[in-house]
């Protein structure tokens, strides 16, 4: 067997363990900070899905959701997946970046039906208003 094949299968076993513990976590751990940071990542990923088939979002803010969510998806990350605290951060910052923006073109309400996670993360992400 190839040696890149082997390691795009560790590298893939790396991330679908990394997300498995993420799910873990934001099931586990009691309510607090800790649990928002772990379900974070889970939660963009279900907003992604969500948004992406809105009809009331405008195909702008559509495009940087699905970039955003192939971005959370991708094994190729500026921070590798591995790294057990820092690892996500990298997806955090895109899928963040992506919600403000399509924030500004989305209905409030839109987004906050589209959250599966405690709405006022999302509010704090979004800016507050």
């Amino acid at each position: 067997m190839p040696t890149w094949l082997i390691g795009l299968g560790v590298a893939a076993a790396c991330l679908v363990a990394t997300w498995a513990l993420l799910l873990l976590l934001a099931r586990r751990l009691p309510p607090g900070i800790a649990r928002d940071l772990a379900a974070f990542v889970p939660d963009c990923v279900t907003a992604v899905r969500r948004l992406r088939k809105d009809p009331r979002v405008p195909r702008r803010a559509r495009i940087a959701i699905v970039i955003a969510g192939l971005w959370v998806i991708s094994p190729i990350d500026l921070i590798p997946e591995f790294l057990p605290i820092i690892g996500p951060l990298d997806d955090i910052v895109v899928v963040a970046l992506a919600l403000r923006y399509a924030g500004r073109q989305v209905p409030r309400e839109v987004l906050l039906g589209a959250w599966p996670g405690d709405p006022r993360l999302l509010i704090r992400l979004l800016g507050g208003r």
